[in-house]
């Protein structure tokens, strides 16, 4: 099993930026893939960004140029960057994490339970 706690989310004005972070921790020796999604109100469930434990990455087209996902593998910790935020960027942003390596692939094995991300106008 594998827990995820994701921290960081919060009240922001448009433009401006804020830090996610997930720490991961239990059986995470075979965790190769690491993303987050978002789900806005009324709104399916999107991939964000992803990354591998080669460093490939993987971003939504909304969010390129904006958002930096990052790892530090030694903190067990996963790292969401947004910069230039929106009103529509607001949704429940939530961690997950898998076993295999495709970046763009939205099977994923172990989620969160997510951070509010709410971007005013």
């Amino acid at each position: 099993q594998v827990q995820l706690v994701e921290s960081g989310g919060g009240l922001v004005q448009a433009g401006g930026s804020l830090r996610l972070s997930c720490a991961a921790s239990g059986s995470i020796g075979r965790i190769n893939t690491l993303g987050w999604y978002r789900q806005g109100l009324g709104k399916e469930r999107e991939l964000v960004a992803a990354v591998s434990s080669g460093g490939s990455t993987n971003y939504t087209d909304s969010v390129k140029g904006r958002f930096t996902i990052s790892r530090d593998n030694a903190k067990n910790t996963l790292y969401l960057q947004m910069n230039s935020l929106k009103p529509e960027d607001t949704a429940v942003y939530i961690c997950a994490v898998k076993y295999g390596n495709n970046v763009r692939s939205s099977q994923y094995d172990y989620w969160g339970q997510g951070t509010q991300v709410t971007v005013s106008s």
